[in-house]
């Protein structure tokens, strides 16, 4: 299954950075963007890496890691500031892990976005892709359907509360390169219905209403369900089990009406409780998926459609057979099984799988198999017309790359996450004797770095 950690999970904090006396502030003038939200300048020789900037900007960094053949900073402040330059609408930009881009206009974003994706594929994987990359973008603000929120105990004096307890919590996203608790009022790149769950938990938490054992909550919504009203599924991760865990579900349905599913989970110890039916419908364009609370799916609710019709319904031939790897809840397996006379699903979740299985209950072109794509492949031994591979940020295991080469179906469609390692996979398509037909950057992602890319290969 594909699991990108919401917030698309925040890059980890960096190694320590080996002693060394103070360093200090520099003024360095930004060359350009690179993959990861930083900017990249150069200083006698060193690279030097800086969050929140724009190209030809000259600004003052503070060095904080020092690596051999390079450095990364914070930014102290802009000395001459890009006419492309606004003013973030969040309070919190800058300091909360989330975003990286809102100091960037939106449509600058995405031509950005674009260049870092064509370097990056000539950077990593040699390949000097010379034709147009077609940028797909929707709405820029409000447009997650699932986010993850870190739980911790207020820090002294710190509560945005007046009178809050001594023993409230905060909720919120961790700090850029940081597990610290950067503790959140606003978020404005959440769908209507997730800031009004996170609003109404930072209450009840900054109350103590809340059971303390929580220690992250997982939010997902079917807001873009166009005939009924936005409905949410609530996971819970605990420390511990706290008693009484009825009456704590009874609280948040109260508190939360709209929580149609609430799943407590102490990963520790392996124990889970649920209180509902344990996934959502959830509508795009005219097929509807049951999404449960530990299945993968596409976080843009205005994009999603789009993607997956690029995907499965704009693929220009048809054929005998489909291969979907990664396949997740099925978002592309339906629509291949309009164009296919069979499609074999792979999904190496559980709970995915069993999503997977009964959003394809009524076609019965779709077989499902609860696999590992690796461990499926190395025993497939049919002709297939087209494999789309979805995989996660680590991308294709080189056993992937060459059982799909000796496969030999004449396309591949790649749909990623990350472009450094779609770039090395590519790299290893070609090299097999395959071209690349087509690359759309889909800005799943905005006000952050990341970008989903769909390409398409032939043999």
């Amino acid at each position: 299954m594909k699991r990108r950690s919401d917030f698309k999970t925040r890059r980890k904090p960096p190694a320590a950075a080996p002693e060394s006396p103070a360093s200090q502030p520099v003024d360095v003038t930004v060359e350009k963007l690179v993959y990861g939200g930083d900017g990249l300048a150069r200083r006698e020789g060193t690279t030097i890496f800086v969050p929140f900037v724009l190209p030809a900007e000259r600004v003052c960094a503070q060095p904080i890691e020092r690596k051999k053949d390079f450095q990364r900073a914070r930014l102290v402040r802009v000395i001459e500031s890009s006419p492309e330059r606004v003013t973030p609408p969040c309070p919190h930009f800058g300091v909360c892990g989330g975003c990286d881009y809102q100091h960037i206009p939106y449509d600058a974003q995405a031509r950005y976005k674009t260049e870092i994706l064509r370097e990056t594929l000539r950077r990593t994987g040699k390949i000097a892709w010379a034709g147009e990359i077609q940028a797909h973008a929707a709405e820029p603000w409000h447009y997650r359907n699932r986010a993850q929120w870190k739980v911790r105990p207020a820090a002294p004096d710190s509560s945005p509360h007046a009178g809050a307890p001594a023993a409230a919590m905060e909720i919120g996203y961790f700090k850029a390169h940081s597990s610290t608790l950067c503790a959140v009022r606003d978020c404005p790149i959440l769908s209507p219905a997730l800031l009004k769950v996170l609003l109404a938990l930072r209450d009840a938490l900054a109350a103590g209403s809340l059971p303390r054992e929580v220690r992250e909550v997982e939010a997902f919504t079917n807001e873009d369900a166009a005939t009924t009203p936005a409905r949410v599924l609530l996971t819970f991760t605990l420390s511990g089990f706290p008693s009484r865990l009825a009456e704590h579900a009874e609280k948040i349905r109260a508190l939360l009406p709209e929580a149609e599913s609430l799943l407590f989970h102490e990963p520790r110890q392996g124990r889970m409780e649920l209180f509902g039916p344990g996934f959502l419908p959830h509508t795009v364009g005219e097929r509807t998926y049951r999404v449960g609370h530990f299945s993968f799916f596409q976080v843009n609710r205005f994009l999603t459609a789009e993607l997956a019709c690029q995907v499965a319904e704009a693929e220009p031939a048809g054929g005998k057979l489909a291969l979907d790897l990664f396949a997740g809840v099925g978002l592309f397996a339906l629509p291949l099984a309009d164009r296919f006379e069979r499609v074999i699903a792979v999904e190496s979740n559980p709970a995915a799988a069993r999503d997977l299985e009964i959003n394809a209950a009524g076609k019965s072109t779709i077989e499902v198999r609860t696999a590992d794509a690796e461990e499926f492949l190395r025993k497939f031994r049919e002709p297939a017309d087209l494999a789309v591979v979805d995989p996660p940020r680590a991308g294709l295991a080189p056993e992937i790359v060459q059982r799909l080469a000796e496969i030999a179906p004449p396309r591949i469609t790649y749909v990623s996450c990350e472009p450094p390692t779609l770039a090395r996979d590519l790299r290893g398509f070609v090299d097999r004797g395959y071209e690349i037909v087509s690359i759309d950057l889909f800005d799943l992602f905005p006000q952050t770095f990341h970008m989903e890319t769909i390409v398409r290969l032939r043999r």
